[in-house]
């Protein structure tokens, strides 16, 4: 597959702005820099961050063992997206595919970049439909999204066909693992360089605890890489977001302690969900959260409100119908939830 031939013309030929820090790139140097019009006096923030994030990305790649170069860093996972969109989808011409129930963002971003949405929705299982998949492509398909895990279901797709959707389909597949950590599954960085149409997104927001900095990751191909780097606003993570985010990533042991600590959790949680009345399913997770169908949703939702618990309500999106989402929270959180549940009637 040529993935030049996948990117809008305009994209091949765009020429990436180029900053004072791209220009000059050590600023740590012991220089005198009046080259960006900065504020000279000292804050520890005065001056611009490096736009590369070489050192966060540098962690990442020894992390995740694969090169810097392979690494795009986002203003949230959101940003990430935006960017795939403008790479690769021409307005009012090009169309993306979405396997619902899964994240509201894909067809949001579509939207907003005039690019059309064709939705196949997930089987029984939750598990995505190979054949109708292809069978909906055409040739203004550039991109494939999978959520896995899947945000609302939380289940892991098939790995064997989430590779025959990467070998098949004609475009770009972005596979959002921004649960992965909670999973078994093998992540599909390890497989990158098997597959040159593969983009893979992660985010520090769930696992590493940090929603708050908004940083999400992208990895790709170098050639992709290198696209989106031309493409991406100059100073797009901000200095205190790098400063805390390589602070999180060179402590390890903390976040997977946390994340044992939430999977153990969530375990516990299903179990406790069994012996609830008004519970009628209970869905596998290989998330930070359990999808639950309930007799009544809406009115169950509502209870819980009164009761200073706030859920998530799904019963509106496909095949969720009488769903509540529960995230995975401390012990007494968790709880709290199992004993509100229990005196709802």
């Amino acid at each position: 597959m040529n993935i030049e031939n996948l990117l809008r013309a305009n994209i091949r030929t765009i020429k990436a702005y180029s900053s004072a820090r791209d220009e000059y790139k050590d600023a740590s140097a012991d220089m005198v820099f009046i080259d960006a019009n900065e504020n000279p006096f000292e804050t520890n923030i005065n001056r611009y961050p490096d736009p590369k994030q070489t050192k966060v990305k540098d962690k990442i790649a020894e992390i995740k063992n694969i090169k810097a170069s392979q690494i795009l860093l986002g203003n949230g996972s959101d940003e990430v997206l935006d960017l795939i969109f403008r790479a690769f989808c021409e307005p009012n011409k090009d169309n993306i595919v979405t396997l619902p129930p899964t994240y509201g963002m894909y067809s949001v971003l579509a939207n907003l970049n005039a690019v059309a949405i064709k939705q196949v929705v997930l089987d029984e299982n939750f598990e995505p439909k190979v054949a109708d998949i292809l069978a909906a492509q055409n040739q203004n398909s550039k991109i494939l999204f999978l959520c896995s895990p899947n945000n609302p279901t939380a289940n892991s797709f098939k790995t064997s066909k989430i590779e025959e959707l990467i070998n098949k389909f004609n475009g770009i597949v972005v596979i959002d693992e921004a649960y992965i950590d909670f999973s078994n599954q093998e992540s599909w960085v390890s497989r990158l360089d098997d597959f040159p149409n593969l983009i893979v997104t992660q985010t520090l927001s769930k696992a590493y605890g940090m929603a708050g900095i908004r940083l999400g990751i992208c990895f790709a191909s170098e050639y992709i890489i290198a696209v989106l780097n031309k493409i991406k606003p100059p100073y797009n993570i901000n200095q205190l977001t790098q400063d805390k985010a390589l602070e999180r990533l060179k402590d390890l042991e903390t976040v997977e302690k946390e994340v044992q600590s939430i999977i153990f959790e969530r375990d516990k949680l299903i179990e406790q969900l069994k012996s609830v009345s008004i519970v009628k399913t209970i869905y596998p997770s290989d998330a930070n959260f359990v999808l639950v169908q309930v007799d009544d949703a809406n009115k169950r939702y509502t209870q819980l409100i009164e009761k200073g618990v706030v859920v998530r309500n799904r019963t509106t999106q496909p095949l969720c119908e009488n769903c509540l989402r529960f995230t995975v929270g401390t012990p007494n959180e968790n709880k709290t939830l199992i004993t509100i549940l229990n005196q709802l009637s």
